[in-house]
């Protein structure tokens, strides 16, 4: 049996940069941290091109918060292998299935691990009418069910479509009515434990750390797919839109070449689902008024004018 503190062997072998930093980030996962006393900022990099679609990040995530199924027929779509179908109230981690065909018509399938980016400026923070969403120690974005009214302010106010409320959860569902979304696990991180979905992934496809370690990480990683010839591949941390940096970055491959235009933050949001423009819905409101306020003077121009022609 292959040792599992060992790097792979072949072109990302013992002195591949995959081996190496596979190895670091494994050992440093089975070690405690104290993100939490140091306030650091943590976050996630999801690296698709590790990902095997396996889903233990989605049990994972289930079984340590106590996240419900959800009814008996949710998430069969029809359509695919990904019965999760997407992010949710009862799926806060959601492996997305890309099914495709290269331009010889071979096909291709391609996986990434989504999850909730806790926005430095998070749009369902500014929205939440109660204070249920707060700032955590670590940079995390929390909702808190137990003090959600779920008036839905948070859902509408996401640009990823993150957050959601739940309606059904099953028999033993907690906080249906009221929003839900990732936690960071923040229980385990206050004992100096990563994230379930981190510890779960057994090809380090999900890391976990600080910030500026796994964004460091992520330029690594793309020299390392330069080197081997392997071009196109985009990090997504969200800095296109107002909504700032994000604690959840992902390393996205291209679409393949049969299907590929060039266009790489266009080919993110066309294959992924990932807005180039992630922006806080709150900032388009002072046009919207604007737009209404002009609306309102029209109209009682217009109205102004009838009387006049009237009389």
């Amino acid at each position: 049996m292959a040792d599992p503190t060992r790097p792979p062997e072949g072109p990302e072998g013992a002195e591949g940069e995959r081996g190496r930093s596979s190895t670091i980030w494994r050992n440093q996962r089975q070690a405690r941290h104290d993100y939490v006393e140091q306030r650091t900022k943590v976050g996630f990099f999801t690296d698709a091109t590790l990902c095997i679609g396996c889903k233990a990040c989605e049990v994972a995530c289930k079984e340590w918060n106590d996240v419900p199924s959800g009814t008996a027929d949710a998430g069969r779509v029809g359509r695919s292998y990904d019965f999760t179908g997407g992010l949710g109230a009862n799926s806060w981690r959601h492996v997305q299935f890309v099914e495709g065909a290269a331009g010889d018509g071979t096909p291709t399938w391609n996986f990434h691990s989504n999850v909730c980016k806790h926005c430095e400026r998070a749009g369902c923070l500014e929205a939440c009418p109660t204070g249920a969403i707060v700032r955590t120690e670590v940079g995390s974005v929390l909702v808190q069910d137990d003090v959600c009214n779920g008036c839905g302010y948070c859902v509408v106010s996401c640009p990823f479509g993150v957050v959601d409320r739940r309606q059904d959860g099953g028999v033993h569902a907690r906080g249906v009515g009221g929003a839900h979304k990732c936690t960071f696990c923040v229980d385990r991180q206050s004992d100096g434990l990563l994230p379930a979905c981190a510890t779960a992934c057994p090809t380090d496809s999900i890391l976990f750390g600080p910030l500026d370690t796994l964004e460091e990480h992520a330029v690594s990683r793309i020299d390392a797919l330069r080197r081997r010839g392997r071009e196109g591949f985009t990090v997504y941390d969200g800095r296109g839109g107002s909504v700032g940096r994000v604690h959840a970055m992902s390393l996205l491959p291209p679409l393949p070449d049969g299907e590929s235009r060039g266009d790489a933050e266009a080919e993110v949001e066309k294959l992924w689902g990932l807005p180039n423009r992630p922006d806080v819905p709150a900032d388009h409101l002072p046009v919207a008024w604007a737009s209404a306020m002009s609306t309102v003077v029209v109209a009682i121009v217009l109205v102004v004018l009838a009387w006049g022609s009237a009389g």
